[in-house]
């Protein structure tokens, strides 16, 4: 490893021991628990160690892919909850960087890092599901504004965020990816409804939200009207590749480990069938560190992740499942308790292979895009 990445990462773990995250763990319930994690960014931020892949300029540090990766392991193994403004920072921020306004950079950006504005995503609909191309929400200029009707499912925090960037048709009589427009819109405009759903993990962590006549001025207008779906592209290769394979990375080993020790403290380690399952648990954490560290070396080449970055998280999201299946099958069903290590990544490993596309959407991204196979 490059001596500057073992600068990076001890300079990390120095001020991670000085400065503890705050003991939250899974998706904030509270209007106090948001409290807490706008403050921890913005302590982050105070440190500078908010959005450490975004170049200077824009108020990062211009990390190296190395330094995203140990940035964020370590951050995985300091138990630090996921960032309230991850959307911004991960997904919006990039996008911005290549497609936003001068005065979009100068009003958006600044506010992303400092946690001041909080960001979800308003892609998925409900009768479109997978097929983000098949969405119906329809923008239609009038003047100064955009008059935007429609509805967004599965919008991750939207009730405690600022702003959403969406995805509109702008163009209905376009072909299906055309004719697709990204907007920004707040979440406190006339006519933005947003009703939280509780999943069977007992959470309200996706919502669904209603936007009935909602004027979003122009000037909102992210990348060239009618070209969203080139923007969303971006946005997407980010979300599926991004910072985030190397914190479920580390959840990965951590749960691993963990499974292990909890069937030896059991006395199940004499049984070559567990010992099985246990050794297929470690080789898919191990493969999935592969993948990732293949992934960085693209990053390094100054490659861009494109449509590979469904190959990570399509692994992931699966091997994800069956690692807690595993756990379950081993431990019992103690294992489904409440109170146990496992309930709640249990049932919340089934959203995984659903979140950022579904399973079957990537196996398709893989299948034509690199694969070459016919549709």
């Amino acid at each position: 490893m490059p001596a500057d990445d073992d600068a990076f990462r001890e300079e990390l773990c120095s001020w991670l021991s000085a400065h503890a995250p705050p003991a939250l763990s899974g998706f904030p319930t509270t209007a106090e628990e948001v409290k807490q994690l706008r403050e921890w960014q913005r302590t982050l931020h105070a440190g500078g160690w908010v959005g450490v892949h975004w170049p200077v300029e824009y108020g990062g540090r211009g990390a190296s892919p190395s330094q995203v990766a140990i940035y964020n392991e370590e951050l995985a193994r300091a138990h630090a909850p996921d960032l309230l403004g991850g959307v911004g920072l991960s997904l919006l921020g990039p996008a911005l960087m290549v497609y936003g306004t001068d005065e979009q950079k100068t009003r958006w950006m600044p506010r992303i890092l400092n946690a001041e504005d909080i960001w979800c995503q308003l892609f998925s609909e409900p009768g479109a599901g997978s097929d983000l191309a098949g969405l119906s929400t329809r923008a239609e200029r009038h003047g100064d504004a955009y008059v935007v009707t429609g509805q967004k499912v599965w919008s991750t925090g939207a009730q405690f965020t600022d702003w959403g960037i969406a995805l509109v048709r702008t163009d209905p009589d376009a072909p299906k990816s055309k004719g697709i427009s990204m907007l920004a819109i707040s979440m406190t405009a006339d006519g933005v409804d947003v009703r939280p759903l509780r999943q069977m993990t007992g959470d309200s962590e996706f919502n669904e939200v209603f936007l009935d006549d909602v004027e979003v001025p122009v000037e909102n207008l992210i990348g060239p009207e009618n070209e969203g779906w080139r923007v969303a592209n971006t946005v997407l290769a980010n979300e599926r590749g991004g910072g985030f394979i190397w914190r479920q990375q580390v959840h990965q080993e951590e749960a691993v480990e963990l499974l292990w020790k909890t069937c030896a403290g059991a006395g199940l380690l004499d049984d070559p069938l567990v010992r099985q399952r246990l050794a297929s648990a470690w080789i898919e954490a191990e493969i999935f560190r592969l993948h990732n560290a293949r992934t960085l070396a693209r990053l390094a080449r100054g490659e861009e992740l494109g449509a590979e970055s469904s190959l990570v998280k399509l692994f992931w999201s699966e091997a994800s499942k069956r690692l807690y299946d595993t756990a379950c099958d081993l431990l019992g069903p103690e294992a489904l308790l409440a109170s146990s290590d496992w309930e709640h990544s249990f049932l919340y490993s089934r959203a995984n292979t659903i979140m950022g596309g579904t399973s079957q959407i990537q196996r398709n991204i893989i299948g034509e895009r690199i694969l070459g196979l016919p549709r």
